[in-house]
Order: C-alpha cells, then sequence, then structure tokens
C-alpha cells in the first residue's frame, strides 16, 4: 500500500502546485472540491470499512473455507458471481468487500468473479440503464456478459489459484 500511496501523493502534491503556479486562485477552489468531495465521500467509506472488518471477524473461517475458499471450486466462483451482482454501490464498497472476503480465506477465483460480478451484473445499475439506454440495450448487455464473472473467476483460479 506504501507505493500507490506515494504515487499519489506525489500527484496531488504535483497537481497543487500547477494550480498555483497558474493564479488565479485555482489551487484554493482544487482544495475547496476536495473538503467537498471529502465530506460526501467519507461516511460511505467508513461505513463501507466497518463492513468489510465485521465480515473478518463475525465469518467463521471454516464457512469461508467450505463455501468460497480454494476447495469450493464452481460453487464458490458463482457465489462470487452473484454475490457481486448484489454488492450495494461503487468500489468504496465493493473493494473493501472483496479485500474482506480475501482476507477471510476465500480463493482468488471467488474474490475474482465476486468483482468482475459487481462490474459486470451489478443488479443497482439496471434502473438507471434501463432509464438511459432502454430495455433493449440493457438486456443486450446484461446477456452479452452472463459468462464474464464465472469465466474470470475460473481463469484466476487456475492461473493464480495455488499461491503462485
Amino acid at each position: 500500500m506504501l507505493i500507490p500511496t506515494l504515487i499519489m501523493g506525489v500527484l496531488a502534491v504535483a497537481l497543487l502546485w500547477i494550480g498555483y503556479r497558474q493564479g488565479e486562485g485555482q489551487h484554493v477552489e482544487g482544495l475547496r472540491i476536495t473538503l467537498n468531495l471529502t465530506l460526501q465521500i467519507l461516511p460511505l467509506l467508513i461505513f463501507a470499512f466497518i463492513v468489510a472488518g465485521m465480515v473478518q471477524v463475525l465469518l467463521p473461517q471454516e464457512s469461508v473455507a467450505r463455501w468460497v475458499g480454494g476447495e469450493s471450486g464452481m460453487r464458490g466462483i458463482f457465489i462470487g458471481s452473484f454475490a457481486g451482482a448484489l454488492a450495494p454501490g461503487g468500489p468504496y464498497v465493493s473493494m473493501p468487500i472483496a479485500a474482506s472476503l480475501a482476507g477471510t480465506g476465500a480463493s482468488v477465483g471467488t474474490v475474482v468473479a465476486f468483482l468482475t460480478g459487481w462490474s459486470l451484473w451489478s443488479l443497482n445499475r439496471i434502473p438507471m440503464e434501463v432509464g438511459i439506454l432502454g430495455w433493449r440495450l440493457t438486456i443486450a448487455r446484461a446477456v452479452s456478459t452472463l459468462v464474464f464473472p464465472p469465466l474470470a473467476g475460473m481463469i484466476a483460479q487456475m492461473i493464480f489459484g495455488n499461491g503462485r
């Protein structure tokens, strides 16, 4: 986590410096927008991290191993895919949950299937998609992505499943 944090820190300082050098208070405006975004997203982040932490503490490791661990095979991959489709919110919610699943012993295939299911099958997105794109395109997109979360989970399990 240190390297991504350092990269983001250097990028933030560089952009702040560029904004300052351009004048007209752009750096101040950027910091004001930053504060507003932080105040909007911080509660969601806090709750997402609470969920992720509680998943690690409350789910018995034996149950996780049995249902979605390395020996669960396709059952775990399908559970991960469908859990991803049901996961609420954006990446601020799903990434901590995925990390929590990995931390409790879920297989790499299950975690990849979860993230792929969240990104491709998310049920939260359907009403907006229908409203903007209509039923025909929404159904076309949904049907054309049906195989990918389990497939991604299987590929990840084959390549990375044995600790390689």
